[in-house]
């Protein structure tokens, strides 16, 4: 099979550039090769070929002549299971998807918006208790904050023994693959060796065993005692039924459960990190972002934030500019394609690059700039602007992350006076699969806001 052109260099080597300089690999295949090209990165270097132009992003995710197959999904696999989301495929993912997708939308969510809020509040207090005045990393106090509120969505539980052990070692397992060079045990089979407690792999199996203990002891009693009235996501799969009247089984639920407390909490603590870091590091973005805030007084709600256009527009540059999620799920085409003037034959794997998409200039100009207000200056499709992917692979909690942002920096900022602890840029880094700034944002708490600042910010709006 013919594929567009790529790099040239040995396999092993490009993914090796691809695990450690994932950014710099596209962006190097793009500037020689176009806005397609081919690199034999990942799994067994199976040759994926990249697309990042709009047009193309639109056929390969909705089209019809396309599917996205769970099974090319299978490096998640190790940590979520082959029952989750992400690894099925075409009925069940239909069914599934429809199942957990109700949770992060409308009613339900919005009935997490105290919670939200107060856990914000309540991190932050511990973390002004435990560092003074000294820095600390943002990121770690974002996945505190994300992953409270996905644990109480998931299960409904936000405190006790077993809350706090899931808490812990979930934080602690993806730890280990935290880093460029950690997160190699997720590209190389060979390497995914059990050579006890204190290997890598033989240390991220002992942390999954106890976590799996967790879950499924959780299952186990909420079966035994299952409580109609109750809301989380746990509760609702539980009294789930097919058309032939079953439900899932255990293992289907440990692998939903591990799915959305993973993918639900990682992803906005590291989006949330990044905002906190542009907005104390441009004085500018600050300034209009506390104007537009103040200016809605102690008395507003979460329904008043949502509608905020400057905050909305933060959020937006701060997703566009260093998207968490750098790449889409992989598709394959069911026929002959003709994309972009390249044939595409049945077979190969087609990836959208999210992060050249959102680095195009002639979508946003001076595209490594943080400038929020190309988003208040018009906006753009879905293929344009797709950090949360796009088509049936399009992450299920995208509303529920840009609501939980939006809380989260709406109260701490308007409480806390922050700064950078470090003048020097922070710099994209691989997490995993995905993208999260290096050393986590080193931030210090300068003290608490009084009302004189609000009111000289709401000074400010007037002005601008």
């Amino acid at each position: 099979m013919k594929l567009p052109d790529g790099p040239k260099t040995p396999p092993l080597l490009q993914t090796i550039q691809w695990i450690l300089n994932p950014l710099e690999t596209m962006e190097r295949s793009a500037e020689k090769y176009g806005d397609v090209f081919t690199l034999p990165v990942g799994l067994n270097f199976r040759p994926l070929v990249f697309v990042s132009h709009p047009q193309a992003m639109q056929e390969v995710l909705d089209s019809k002549q396309f599917e996205a197959p769970g099974e090319l999904n299978a490096i998640f696999t190790p940590l979520l299971g082959q029952q989750s989301l992400i690894s099925l495929s075409g009925d069940r993912h239909r069914r599934e998807r429809q199942l957990l997708l109700p949770p992060f939308h409308g009613e339900r969510m919005r009935a997490y918006g105290k919670i939200v809020c107060d856990l914000a509040r309540q991190v932050m207090n511990e973390a002004a208790s435990t560092y003074g005045d000294r820095s600390f990393s943002m990121r770690s106090q974002m996945q505190k904050i994300s992953l409270a509120v996905i644990l109480k969505a998931v299960f409904g539980i936000n405190e006790g023994q077993r809350y706090q052990q899931l808490e812990k070692l979930l934080t602690e397992i993806l730890d280990l693959t935290g880093s460029p060079v950690r997160a190699s045990l997720l590209f190389f089979p060979w390497m995914q060796k059990d050579l006890g407690a204190w290997s890598p792999w033989g240390s991220f199996l002992h942390k999954e065993r106890l976590i799996n203990e967790l879950i499924y002891s959780e299952i186990r009693e909420r079966r035994e005692n299952l409580d109609p009235s109750r809301t989380d996501i746990l509760s609702l799969l539980l009294s789930a039924r097919d058309d032939r009247g079953e439900g899932l089984t255990d293992v289907e639920l440990r692998d939903e459960l591990m799915t959305l407390l993973v993918a639900g909490h990682e992803t906005t603590a590291s989006g949330l990190a990044w905002a906190f870091y542009w907005i104390h590091k441009l004085p500018e973005v600050r300034q209009k972002l506390m104007a537009e805030l103040d200016s809605l007084g102690e008395a507003s709600g979460d329904g008043a934030i949502m509608k905020l256009p400057y905050l909305n527009a933060v959020c937006c540059e701060t997703l566009r500019i260093y998207p968490v999620g750098m790449i889409t799920f992989p598709r394959v085409p069911k026929v002959p394609v003709n994309l972009m003037d390249y044939q595409i034959e049945p077979g190969a794997i087609v990836l959208g690059s999210i992060y050249l998409t959102h680095h195009r200039s002639d979508l946003y100009p001076e595209p490594s700039r943080f400038r929020p207000e190309r988003f208040l200056e018009r906006q753009f499709s879905a293929y344009e602007y797709l950090p949360f992917g796009g088509g049936s692979r399009r992450c299920i909690g995208m509303a529920f992350a840009q609501f939980e942002m939006k809380l989260v920096l709406a109260t701490i900022l308007s409480e806390w006076e922050l700064g950078l602890a470090d003048a020097r840029p922070v710099r994209p880094a691989r997490r995993g699969l995905t993208l999260s700034p290096a050393g986590g944002v080193k931030m210090a708490i300068k003290g608490r806001r009084s009302p004189h600042s609000a009111a000289a910010a709401t000074d400010s709006l007037a002005a601008i």
